[in-house]
């Protein structure tokens, strides 16, 4: 996740090198000492953690609690494995046709951490024409954070589009408080379908490959949210009120993958404890546990290697915050949630040598993994790491928050279920059977 590093380093924290909190943002600055004590304790654990990661001396006791994260240290040795160059990058992320791979220019310029990224990404805000590059590059300007973002995120709070607008002020009350804001607009609950709600979620991640047996050797990918959607598939948070503290399931679809145009669904029932001490959010950690089909050519639906049964498993942890003015069976529902996960993957290095970009983001050119079968785990060398945001928006343009009108394919114990009836279309399966839908 180096991307959340960026200008995080004790050099670049130093007297002088940055501008005054007060100074940058002077119009609504919102003090250290204005803090709540659990926003204060949760900032400066955060502060700690991230100086600790760049040089241990800054490690404030037992370093096992502090200096052990396995991303942020393969962080610091692997290689690229996007080599355009800088004027590339910047060319591709506001001209490329594809909005996908406008962002991911976006992405991957900002985590190399030129001081102009943020001024780049706010141009592509302001003149992109997909909606969803431009609320992802807003993520991407909070990731950077400090007053420069709070500056740049401003810009956008009277946007014409109110979902920008709302992730403009929700990122700023994040880097201002830690605790996310929204706007007033009502919300609207459909009776009747499977879930309650229905959260689109934003997913980055850096994709981390082992290039060779030495375990000296690493790649990396910084995957932006519409990329990471590409291969792996669209991802919907899907809990239900009388469950979500305990269960809920990641709806995903992969779209491109299947020749007839229909949608490739791979469903995931995650599983775990929710601390609920506080009345307005519930902080939870979440694991999933599910068979899937392993195509060993890297490439889902592509058994020309072979395919293995294998069960994989994949953990999700973070917060969800409660909207007191909307209720789903005399609950407040959850409007926003925000976390960390981890897992898996196989990357088929030959598959990708050698072609550009464009060739590699396409669906299903990268599946997830386990190291615990006996076929599969060897030919595990994907660490995938990364942060994911979600929350509830208006979607039909009618000034309301719809609470669960996406269309997921899942029923509750995440079975699929193609006309979202609430029965599966065959029970026990969660994920597209792959022999009905092959290449021609």
């Amino acid at each position: 996740m180096a991307i959340d590093l960026c200008r995080k380093s004790p050099a670049a924290l130093a007297d002088g090198a940055a501008p005054a909190w007060t100074d940058a943002v002077p119009d609504d600055a919102v003090l250290l000492e204005d803090l709540g004590t659990e926003q204060r304790e949760a900032l400066n654990f955060a502060y700690r953690t991230t100086l600790s990661h760049v040089d241990p001396r800054f490690v404030a006791g037992d370093p096992a609690a502090w200096a052990s994260d396995f991303g942020y240290a393969l962080d610091r040795v692997a290689i690229r494995l996007d080599n355009r160059s800088n004027e590339q990058l910047r060319r591709a992320a506001l001209e490329h046709p594809d909005p996908a791979m406008r962002e991911q220019a976006l992405f991957e310029y900002a985590d190399r951490d030129h001081e102009d990224a943020i001024e780049l990404l706010t141009q592509a805000i302001r003149q992109d024409s997909d909606r969803q590059v431009r609320w992802d590059s807003l993520w991407a300007i909070e990731k950077l954070g400090g007053p420069q973002a709070i500056l740049a995120l401003q810009q956008f709070l009277t946007d014409p589009d109110p979902e920008i607008a709302e992730w403009a002020k929700l990122f700023i009350s994040e880097l201002q408080t830690g605790d996310p804001a929204f706007d007033d607009r009502p919300g609207k609950y459909t009776p009747g379908r499977t879930f309650d709600e229905t959260i689109f979620l934003l997913i980055h991640c850096d994709l981390y490959v082992r290039l060779d047996d030495s375990n000296q050797h690493w790649g990396k990918i910084s995957l932006a949210p519409q990329g990471l959607a590409r291969i792996y598939g669209q991802a919907h948070a899907c809990p239900n009120v009388a469950t979500r503290e305990r269960q809920l399931v990641i709806a995903k679809t992969i779209s491109g993958l299947h020749p007839d145009g229909s949608p490739h669904v791979d469903n995931y029932l995650f599983r775990g404890f929710t601390d609920r001490t506080r009345r307005d959010r519930g902080n939870f950690f979440f694991e999933s546990l599910v068979p899937r089909p392993f195509f060993k050519s890297g490439q889902a639906d592509d058994p020309s290697k072979g395919v293995r049964q294998a069960d994989i498993g994949f953990a999700r942890y973070g917060t969800w915050h409660l909207e007191p003015k909307f209720e789903v069976h005399e609950e407040p529902a959850i409007r926003y949630v925000r976390g960390r996960f981890q897992g898996w993957g196989h990357v088929n290095l030959q598959r990708i040598a050698g072609r550009s970009l464009e060739e590699i983001l396409v669906p299903g050119n990268g599946v997830l993994s386990t190291l615990h079968d006996p076929e599969v785990g060897p030919m595990t060398n994907a660490f995938i790491l990364g942060t994911f945001k979600g929350k509830l928006n208006d979607w039909d343009g009618d000034g309301v928050i719809d609470l669960n009108s996406r269309d997921v394919y899942s029923t509750a114990e995440g079975e699929i279920d193609s006309d979202q009836d609430g029965i599966p279309d065959q029970p026990g399966l969660t994920c597209c059977d792959w022999t009905t839908h092959q290449h021609s």
